[in-house]
């Protein structure tokens, strides 16, 4: 049976409040497990820090998502070696090279794909800003050439870096729909085309939630046709603190980032029930 998994990111844990203290992680890994979480996102190269935040998950029962910023093939090694130690649903590769050219770009990622196989790790590249996944079109003539090429899929990237009007037109709908496609696990943070995060419990951005869950639902069904019949799709909450969100003039979020977080997992798991029957 086919499942969903909602993970939230360590890194959205993060205050940087001049008002609130900073939680230890152990703390962080214990409302997430409490907060009916299946696991984290986090950082997987530094072998301490995995060590020890594998620990604290062990404890709760949490599977992680690890995340890694390559700029070679060999590059990933230490991290795979920490996936296979202590074990990750999959792997979230940023691409941190800025390559203009998408020949040079192929032996980079048929590289990274080979480890992968090679170690029996999912490894998925994400798409986001300032890596070589920063254009929506250099990404899709990238799945022109790799049409297997394994993505994660962060879709606030695209529409802020594009600027789209609204309404979305057909034709950006459909260039959404085909990174969609070849996404096999997601990144949620909400966009509008003018900033990469806004607040999900603010009226006025229901428009852009909307449109976000829309797309989600489509690669989860998507997903469904293309997945084992025993897979689990990885659903990452990550509303990620400031820069991302907005913040006052005092530098404080102008939301509870925490309860948004706990909204857009309910709504999540609504869409993932919905697309069984679609």
């Amino acid at each position: 049976m086919q499942t969903l998994k909602v993970f939230q990111s360590l890194w959205a844990m993060e205050l940087r409040s001049a008002r609130w203290p900073e939680r230890e992680v152990g703390e962080n890994v214990r409302l997430i497990a409490e907060a009916g979480f299946d696991g984290v996102s986090a950082h997987w190269y530094d072998r301490a820090y995995v060590k020890q935040l594998n620990g604290l998950m062990k404890d709760h029962g949490l599977e992680a998502e690890g995340q890694c910023f390559p700029k070679t093939v060999d590059d990933l090694k230490p991290t795979l070696d920490n996936a296979v130690e202590f074990g990750v649903h999959h792997l979230c590769l940023q691409p941190d090279v800025r390559l203009r050219r998408i020949e040079d770009c192929l032996p980079l990622l048929e590289g990274w794909q080979r480890l992968g196989e090679e170690a029996g790790v999912q490894v998925l590249i994400e798409t986001h800003r300032d890596r070589m996944t920063t254009d929506l079109f250099f990404t899709l003539d990238l799945l022109e050439r790799m049409p297997q090429l394994k993505l994660l899929g962060d879709l606030s990237h695209f529409l802020v870096g594009r600027e789209f009007a609204w309404p979305v037109s057909e034709e950006n709908h459909a260039l959404m729909h085909r990174i969609l496609e070849s996404s096999w696990a997601f990144h949620g943070r909400v966009a509008s085309r003018e900033q990469v995060q806004i607040e999900l419990s603010f009226p006025h951005h229901q428009q852009w939630l909307d449109l976000f869950l829309g797309w989600w639902g489509y690669g989860f069904r998507n997903w469904r046709r293309r997945a084992a019949a025993d897979a689990s799709l990885a659903f990452v909450c990550e509303l990620g603190p400031k820069p991302y969100a907005i913040t006052d003039r005092h530098g404080e979020d102008t939301t509870d980032r925490w309860a948004e977080a706990l909204l857009l997992k309910e709504r999540i798991k609504t869409v993932w029930a919905q697309s069984a029957n679609s």
